[in-house]
Protein backbone atom coordinates (compact mmCIF):
# COMPACT_ATOMS: atom_id res chain seq x y z
CA UNK A 1 0.00 0.00 0.00
CA UNK A 2 1.08 3.42 -1.29
CA UNK A 3 0.45 6.98 -0.55
CA UNK A 4 1.03 9.14 -3.50
CA UNK A 5 0.10 12.25 -4.02
CA UNK A 6 -0.34 13.36 -7.68
CA UNK A 7 -0.32 16.98 -9.39
CA UNK A 8 -1.51 17.89 -12.08
CA UNK A 9 -1.01 21.39 -14.52
CA UNK A 10 -3.28 23.40 -16.32
CA UNK A 11 -1.92 21.85 -19.27
CA UNK A 12 -2.62 18.94 -17.97
CA UNK A 13 -6.46 19.09 -17.25
CA UNK A 14 -7.59 22.38 -20.43
CA UNK A 15 -10.09 20.27 -21.82
CA UNK A 16 -12.59 17.46 -21.33
CA UNK A 17 -10.72 15.17 -23.03
CA UNK A 18 -7.96 16.04 -21.01
CA UNK A 19 -9.30 15.86 -17.78
CA UNK A 20 -10.68 12.43 -18.47
CA UNK A 21 -7.41 11.13 -19.60
CA UNK A 22 -5.93 12.17 -16.21
CA UNK A 23 -8.59 10.27 -14.26
CA UNK A 24 -7.88 7.04 -16.40
CA UNK A 25 -4.04 7.78 -16.08
CA UNK A 26 -4.36 7.56 -12.38
CA UNK A 27 -6.96 4.94 -12.00
CA UNK A 28 -4.82 2.67 -14.35
CA UNK A 29 -2.02 3.34 -12.14
CA UNK A 30 -3.55 2.89 -9.04
CA UNK A 31 -2.68 -0.36 -7.22
CA UNK A 32 -4.80 -2.43 -4.80
CA UNK A 33 -4.70 -0.75 -1.47
CA UNK A 34 -2.86 2.58 -3.12
CA UNK A 35 -4.56 5.84 -1.19
CA UNK A 36 -4.29 8.70 -3.83
CA UNK A 37 -4.57 12.44 -4.12
CA UNK A 38 -4.47 14.56 -6.48
CA UNK A 39 -4.01 17.99 -7.01
CA UNK A 40 -4.84 19.99 -9.90
CA UNK A 41 -4.65 23.75 -10.82
CA UNK A 42 -6.91 25.43 -13.41
CA UNK A 43 -7.97 24.23 -16.90
CA UNK A 44 -5.63 25.90 -19.44
CA UNK A 45 -5.44 29.91 -19.51
CA UNK A 46 -8.72 30.31 -17.06
CA UNK A 47 -6.82 32.14 -14.72
CA UNK A 48 -5.20 34.33 -17.41
CA UNK A 49 -8.82 34.82 -18.61
CA UNK A 50 -9.81 35.55 -14.90
CA UNK A 51 -7.31 38.26 -14.73
CA UNK A 52 -8.75 39.80 -17.88
CA UNK A 53 -12.06 40.04 -16.83
CA UNK A 54 -10.60 42.14 -13.41
CA UNK A 55 -9.11 44.32 -15.91
CA UNK A 56 -11.56 44.80 -18.13
CA UNK A 57 -14.02 46.09 -14.83
CA UNK A 58 -11.40 48.25 -12.70
CA UNK A 59 -10.65 49.59 -16.17
CA UNK A 60 -7.30 52.36 -15.97
CA UNK A 61 -6.94 51.15 -12.12
CA UNK A 62 -4.22 48.58 -11.27
CA UNK A 63 -5.56 44.97 -9.84
CA UNK A 64 -2.29 44.71 -7.99
CA UNK A 65 -3.30 47.42 -5.86
CA UNK A 66 -3.92 46.21 -2.28
CA UNK A 67 -7.23 47.44 -2.15
CA UNK A 68 -8.18 44.57 -5.10
CA UNK A 69 -6.10 41.37 -3.69
CA UNK A 70 -8.99 40.34 -1.55
CA UNK A 71 -11.40 40.20 -4.18
CA UNK A 72 -9.01 39.04 -7.09
CA UNK A 73 -8.15 35.97 -4.57
CA UNK A 74 -12.17 35.16 -4.45
CA UNK A 75 -12.02 35.20 -8.45
CA UNK A 76 -9.41 33.32 -8.96
CA UNK A 77 -9.76 30.51 -6.55
CA UNK A 78 -12.64 29.43 -8.56
CA UNK A 79 -10.60 28.49 -11.59
CA UNK A 80 -9.39 25.60 -9.81
CA UNK A 81 -13.06 24.95 -8.07
CA UNK A 82 -14.21 24.18 -11.95
CA UNK A 83 -11.11 21.45 -12.81
CA UNK A 84 -11.64 19.46 -9.15
CA UNK A 85 -15.06 19.23 -9.41
CA UNK A 86 -14.88 18.17 -13.54
CA UNK A 87 -12.22 15.60 -12.46
CA UNK A 88 -14.05 14.26 -9.67
CA UNK A 89 -16.91 13.73 -12.51
CA UNK A 90 -14.49 11.92 -14.47
CA UNK A 91 -13.07 9.59 -11.75
CA UNK A 92 -16.88 8.41 -11.17
CA UNK A 93 -17.28 7.72 -14.88
CA UNK A 94 -14.77 5.24 -14.50
CA UNK A 95 -16.35 3.73 -11.45
CA UNK A 96 -14.05 5.21 -9.32
CA UNK A 97 -14.94 6.90 -6.14
CA UNK A 98 -13.94 10.23 -5.95
CA UNK A 99 -14.06 13.63 -3.48
CA UNK A 100 -13.24 17.05 -4.33
CA UNK A 101 -12.18 19.49 -1.91
CA UNK A 102 -11.33 23.50 -1.71
CA UNK A 103 -8.27 24.27 -0.05
CA UNK A 104 -10.01 25.26 3.28
CA UNK A 105 -11.75 21.88 3.05
CA UNK A 106 -9.01 20.52 2.77
CA UNK A 107 -7.73 22.14 5.48
CA UNK A 108 -5.26 24.10 4.68
CA UNK A 109 -4.58 27.42 6.81
CA UNK A 110 -2.57 30.41 5.25
CA UNK A 111 -1.16 33.55 6.61
CA UNK A 112 -3.38 36.69 5.85
CA UNK A 113 -1.27 38.00 2.66
CA UNK A 114 -3.46 38.21 -0.18
CA UNK A 115 -2.31 37.20 -3.88
CA UNK A 116 1.03 35.27 -2.58
CA UNK A 117 0.15 33.66 0.68
CA UNK A 118 1.90 31.15 2.81
CA UNK A 119 0.75 27.95 4.23
CA UNK A 120 0.57 27.76 8.05
CA UNK A 121 -0.18 24.70 8.98
CA UNK A 122 -2.41 21.87 7.13
CA UNK A 123 -5.18 19.99 9.23
CA UNK A 124 -5.76 16.95 6.74
CA UNK A 125 -8.27 14.97 8.98
CA UNK A 126 -11.15 14.97 5.87
CA UNK A 127 -8.61 13.89 3.44
CA UNK A 128 -7.51 10.90 5.84
CA UNK A 129 -11.49 9.71 6.00
CA UNK A 130 -12.04 10.12 2.26
CA UNK A 131 -8.63 8.30 1.10
CA UNK A 132 -10.03 5.44 4.00
CA UNK A 133 -13.18 4.96 2.80
CA UNK A 134 -12.13 4.44 -0.80
CA UNK A 135 -11.69 7.80 -2.26
CA UNK A 136 -9.50 9.64 -4.44
CA UNK A 137 -9.54 12.89 -3.63
CA UNK A 138 -8.90 15.83 -5.96
CA UNK A 139 -7.41 18.97 -4.23
CA UNK A 140 -7.45 22.69 -5.10
CA UNK A 141 -4.33 24.26 -5.50
CA UNK A 142 -3.22 27.27 -5.14
CA UNK A 143 -5.31 28.23 -2.67
CA UNK A 144 -6.27 28.26 1.18
CA UNK A 145 -7.87 29.84 3.69
CA UNK A 146 -6.82 32.67 6.66
CA UNK A 147 -7.98 31.64 10.18
CA UNK A 148 -10.99 34.07 9.41
CA UNK A 149 -11.90 32.25 6.91
CA UNK A 150 -11.45 34.79 3.93
CA UNK A 151 -9.81 32.80 0.70
CA UNK A 152 -5.97 33.33 -0.36
CA UNK A 153 -3.97 32.55 -3.14
CA UNK A 154 -0.27 31.36 -2.88
CA UNK A 155 0.69 33.19 -5.82
CA UNK A 156 1.67 31.44 -9.41
CA UNK A 157 2.98 28.53 -9.30
CA UNK A 158 1.23 27.72 -5.95
CA UNK A 159 -0.29 24.50 -7.02
CA UNK A 160 2.82 22.92 -6.38
CA UNK A 161 3.51 24.30 -3.17
CA UNK A 162 -0.22 23.05 -2.37
CA UNK A 163 0.78 19.49 -3.69
CA UNK A 164 3.88 19.29 -1.70
CA UNK A 165 2.31 20.57 1.72
CA UNK A 166 0.08 18.26 0.80
CA UNK A 167 2.14 14.95 0.79
CA UNK A 168 4.09 16.57 3.93
CA UNK A 169 0.58 16.59 5.97
CA UNK A 170 -0.16 13.25 4.30
CA UNK A 171 3.88 11.20 4.73
CA UNK A 172 3.18 10.68 1.51
CA UNK A 173 5.77 8.28 0.21
CA UNK A 174 6.09 10.48 -2.70
CA UNK A 175 4.78 13.99 -4.54
CA UNK A 176 4.68 13.18 -8.65
CA UNK A 177 4.19 16.91 -10.47
CA UNK A 178 3.15 16.17 -14.08
CA UNK A 179 3.72 18.93 -16.25
CA UNK A 180 3.75 19.39 -20.60
CA UNK A 181 7.48 18.84 -19.95
CA UNK A 182 8.81 15.27 -19.15
CA UNK A 183 11.50 16.35 -16.66
CA UNK A 184 13.70 19.42 -15.63
CA UNK A 185 16.28 20.38 -18.55
CA UNK A 186 19.68 22.03 -18.30
CA UNK A 187 17.75 25.05 -19.68
CA UNK A 188 14.84 26.32 -21.26
CA UNK A 189 14.49 23.39 -24.64
CA UNK A 190 12.52 26.47 -26.25
CA UNK A 191 15.29 28.45 -26.16
CA UNK A 192 18.21 25.80 -26.69
CA UNK A 193 17.38 22.37 -28.32
CA UNK A 194 19.89 20.27 -27.21
CA UNK A 195 18.94 21.15 -23.42
CA UNK A 196 19.63 17.98 -21.55
CA UNK A 197 17.18 16.73 -19.51
CA UNK A 198 18.11 15.37 -16.14
CA UNK A 199 17.33 12.23 -14.14
CA UNK A 200 18.05 14.02 -10.93
CA UNK A 201 18.79 16.84 -8.92
CA UNK A 202 19.15 18.06 -5.56
CA UNK A 203 16.80 20.08 -3.27
CA UNK A 204 19.00 22.87 -3.23
CA UNK A 205 20.07 23.25 -6.86
CA UNK A 206 16.56 23.03 -7.76
CA UNK A 207 15.76 25.80 -5.08
CA UNK A 208 18.20 28.05 -6.51
CA UNK A 209 16.80 27.08 -10.39
CA UNK A 210 13.15 28.05 -9.22
CA UNK A 211 14.02 30.68 -7.53
CA UNK A 212 16.19 32.07 -10.47
CA UNK A 213 13.17 32.03 -13.19
CA UNK A 214 13.25 27.79 -14.33
CA UNK A 215 9.83 27.99 -14.19
CA UNK A 216 9.27 24.07 -13.74
CA UNK A 217 8.49 24.28 -10.18
CA UNK A 218 7.45 27.01 -7.65
CA UNK A 219 10.37 27.80 -5.12
CA UNK A 220 8.09 27.42 -1.69
CA UNK A 221 6.90 23.22 -3.05
CA UNK A 222 10.88 22.59 -3.37
CA UNK A 223 11.67 24.14 0.17
CA UNK A 224 8.79 22.07 1.90
CA UNK A 225 10.25 19.02 -0.27
CA UNK A 226 13.60 19.63 1.63
CA UNK A 227 12.29 20.54 4.74
CA UNK A 228 9.98 17.61 4.64
CA UNK A 229 12.02 15.03 2.82
CA UNK A 230 9.64 14.57 0.49
CA UNK A 231 10.77 13.43 -2.66
CA UNK A 232 9.16 15.09 -5.62
CA UNK A 233 9.28 13.64 -9.20
CA UNK A 234 8.62 15.93 -12.18
CA UNK A 235 7.27 14.21 -15.32
CA UNK A 236 5.03 14.02 -18.33
CA UNK A 237 1.37 13.93 -18.32
CA UNK A 238 1.60 12.58 -21.83
CA UNK A 239 3.91 9.10 -21.59
CA UNK A 240 4.97 6.98 -18.68
CA UNK A 241 8.60 7.59 -18.70
CA UNK A 242 10.83 8.65 -16.02
CA UNK A 243 11.21 12.46 -15.30
CA UNK A 244 13.26 13.87 -13.14
CA UNK A 245 13.44 13.49 -9.48
CA UNK A 246 14.14 16.32 -6.74
CA UNK A 247 15.99 15.10 -3.57
CA UNK A 248 18.57 15.21 -0.85
CA UNK A 249 21.42 13.86 -2.35
CA UNK A 250 22.22 12.46 -5.93
CA UNK A 251 21.69 7.97 -6.32
CA UNK A 252 23.56 8.26 -9.45
CA UNK A 253 26.98 9.80 -8.67
CA UNK A 254 28.07 9.71 -11.93
CA UNK A 255 25.55 12.30 -13.60
CA UNK A 256 26.52 14.44 -10.59
CA UNK A 257 30.05 14.34 -11.85
CA UNK A 258 29.44 14.84 -15.55
CA UNK A 259 28.61 18.22 -15.15
CA UNK A 260 29.87 21.52 -12.90
CA UNK A 261 26.89 23.46 -13.79
CA UNK A 262 23.23 22.13 -13.82
CA UNK A 263 21.19 24.44 -15.16
CA UNK A 264 21.23 27.75 -16.91
CA UNK A 265 17.74 30.23 -16.03
CA UNK A 266 16.02 33.14 -18.06
CA UNK A 267 14.34 35.28 -15.87
CA UNK A 268 12.54 37.60 -17.46
CA UNK A 269 9.68 38.55 -15.02
CA UNK A 270 12.09 41.34 -13.23
CA UNK A 271 12.62 45.22 -13.25
CA UNK A 272 15.39 47.24 -12.60
CA UNK A 273 14.45 50.12 -9.61
CA UNK A 274 17.07 52.76 -8.76
CA UNK A 275 16.35 54.85 -5.96
CA UNK A 276 18.66 57.87 -6.79
CA UNK A 277 20.27 60.23 -4.76
CA UNK A 278 19.78 58.43 -1.85
CA UNK A 279 21.07 60.56 1.47
CA UNK A 280 24.36 58.48 2.20
CA UNK A 281 23.86 57.84 5.97
CA UNK A 282 23.91 54.89 8.48
CA UNK A 283 20.83 53.29 8.81
CA UNK A 284 19.13 54.15 4.87
CA UNK A 285 19.58 50.36 3.79
CA UNK A 286 17.41 49.39 6.61
CA UNK A 287 14.60 52.38 6.17
CA UNK A 288 14.19 51.23 2.54
CA UNK A 289 14.02 47.85 2.36
CA UNK A 290 12.55 47.10 5.61
CA UNK A 291 9.77 49.48 4.15
CA UNK A 292 9.78 47.03 1.01
CA UNK A 293 9.88 43.93 2.98
CA UNK A 294 6.45 44.91 4.89
CA UNK A 295 4.19 44.92 1.53
CA UNK A 296 6.20 42.06 0.73
CA UNK A 297 8.05 42.67 -1.89
CA UNK A 298 11.04 40.29 -2.63
CA UNK A 299 14.44 42.45 -3.66
CA UNK A 300 17.15 40.86 -5.34
CA UNK A 301 20.88 42.15 -6.73
CA UNK A 302 21.28 44.81 -4.08
CA UNK A 303 23.92 47.53 -5.90
CA UNK A 304 25.16 50.73 -4.04
CA UNK A 305 27.08 53.28 -5.79
CA UNK A 306 28.35 56.63 -4.89
CA UNK A 307 26.79 59.47 -6.64
CA UNK A 308 29.21 62.18 -6.02
CA UNK A 309 31.31 61.45 -2.37
CA UNK A 310 31.15 65.68 -1.76
CA UNK A 311 27.29 65.67 -1.43
CA UNK A 312 26.89 62.58 0.32
CA UNK A 313 24.55 61.29 -2.00
CA UNK A 314 24.30 57.54 -3.28
CA UNK A 315 21.96 55.75 -6.05
CA UNK A 316 20.35 52.17 -4.64
CA UNK A 317 19.85 49.53 -7.61
CA UNK A 318 18.08 46.50 -7.41
CA UNK A 319 15.33 44.03 -8.97
CA UNK A 320 12.18 43.30 -8.55
CA UNK A 321 9.28 40.98 -9.55
CA UNK A 322 7.33 43.32 -12.14
CA UNK A 323 4.01 42.38 -10.49
CA UNK A 324 5.66 44.45 -7.18
CA UNK A 325 6.07 47.39 -9.43
CA UNK A 326 2.94 49.54 -8.52
CA UNK A 327 3.79 48.99 -4.76
CA UNK A 328 7.20 49.22 -5.06
CA UNK A 329 7.06 53.32 -6.48
CA UNK A 330 4.50 54.24 -3.75
CA UNK A 331 6.82 52.68 -1.52
CA UNK A 332 9.66 54.68 -2.22
CA UNK A 333 7.23 57.95 -2.72
CA UNK A 334 6.28 57.65 0.68
CA UNK A 335 10.14 57.04 1.22
CA UNK A 336 10.45 60.26 -0.42
CA UNK A 337 12.53 59.28 -2.84
CA UNK A 338 12.99 59.46 -6.79
CA UNK A 339 13.47 56.39 -8.75
CA UNK A 340 13.64 54.97 -12.31
CA UNK A 341 12.61 51.82 -13.59
CA UNK A 342 13.62 49.72 -16.15
CA UNK A 343 11.52 46.71 -17.30
CA UNK A 344 13.67 45.84 -20.48
CA UNK A 345 15.85 43.28 -18.51
CA UNK A 346 15.95 39.97 -17.65
CA UNK A 347 18.03 37.53 -15.27
CA UNK A 348 20.33 34.74 -16.45
CA UNK A 349 21.35 32.35 -14.15
CA UNK A 350 23.78 28.98 -14.13
CA UNK A 351 22.93 27.06 -10.93
CA UNK A 352 25.22 24.00 -9.85
CA UNK A 353 26.30 22.46 -5.98
CA UNK A 354 29.68 21.87 -8.36
CA UNK A 355 30.72 25.23 -8.47
CA UNK A 356 32.07 24.78 -4.93
CA UNK A 357 35.35 24.54 -5.12
CA UNK A 358 35.97 24.97 -9.08
CA UNK A 359 37.57 28.50 -9.60
CA UNK A 360 36.91 30.13 -13.08
CA UNK A 361 33.53 29.61 -13.56
CA UNK A 362 32.10 33.47 -13.12
CA UNK A 363 35.02 34.24 -15.62
CA UNK A 364 33.52 31.78 -18.00
CA UNK A 365 30.16 33.44 -18.08
CA UNK A 366 31.40 36.83 -18.13
CA UNK A 367 33.61 35.59 -21.10
CA UNK A 368 30.56 33.97 -22.86
CA UNK A 369 28.51 37.11 -22.69
CA UNK A 370 31.56 39.83 -23.65
CA UNK A 371 31.88 36.88 -26.81
CA UNK A 372 28.64 37.33 -27.54
CA UNK A 373 29.07 41.20 -26.97
CA UNK A 374 26.17 41.23 -24.50
CA UNK A 375 26.44 43.51 -21.60
CA UNK A 376 26.19 43.08 -18.01
CA UNK A 377 24.03 45.57 -15.70
CA UNK A 378 24.34 43.75 -12.11
CA UNK A 379 25.93 40.84 -11.10
CA UNK A 380 24.93 38.76 -7.51
CA UNK A 381 26.24 35.19 -6.19
CA UNK A 382 25.38 32.74 -4.16
CA UNK A 383 27.31 29.54 -3.36
CA UNK A 384 26.02 27.99 -6.05
CA UNK A 385 24.62 30.43 -8.53
CA UNK A 386 25.99 33.35 -10.20
CA UNK A 387 22.93 35.94 -11.57
CA UNK A 388 23.80 38.58 -14.40
CA UNK A 389 21.17 41.29 -15.22
CA UNK A 390 20.74 41.60 -19.43
CA UNK A 391 18.94 43.90 -21.80
CA UNK A 392 15.56 41.37 -22.56
CA UNK A 393 16.17 41.44 -26.03
CA UNK A 394 19.77 39.82 -25.48
CA UNK A 395 18.02 37.24 -22.64
CA UNK A 396 17.58 34.50 -25.07
CA UNK A 397 21.15 34.84 -26.39
CA UNK A 398 22.69 34.60 -23.12
CA UNK A 399 21.32 31.62 -22.80
CA UNK A 400 22.04 29.98 -25.80
CA UNK A 401 25.91 31.01 -25.41
CA UNK A 402 26.37 30.09 -21.32
CA UNK A 403 24.96 26.66 -22.24
CA UNK A 404 27.08 25.95 -25.12
CA UNK A 405 29.94 27.13 -22.75
CA UNK A 406 29.04 24.60 -20.04
CA UNK A 407 27.41 21.83 -21.87
CA UNK A 408 29.47 21.59 -25.42
CA UNK A 409 28.67 18.09 -26.50
CA UNK A 410 24.88 18.70 -26.14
Amino acid sequence: MTLIVKKFGGSSVATPEKILNVAKRVVNEKKPGDKVVVVVSAMGDTTDDLISLAKDVVGNSDINDKMYSREMDMLLATGEQVSIALLAMAFKVLGQKSMSMTGWQAGITTNEMHNKAKIKDINPERVFKELEEGSVVIIAGFQGNTDDGDITTLGRGGSDTTAVAIAAALNAEVCEIYTDVDGIYTTDPRIVKDARRMKEITYNEMLELARLGAGVMHPRSVELGKHYGIPIHVRSTFTSDNGTIIGEEYTNTMEEKEFVIRGVTNDMNVAKVAALGVPDKPGIAFKIFSALASKFIDVDMIIQSVRNPDEHMIDMVFTIKKEDIAQTKETLQDLGLNMSIDENVSKVSVVGVGMLGSPGIAATVFGALADADINIEAISTSEISISCLVSADKAKDAVKVIHDKFFPNN
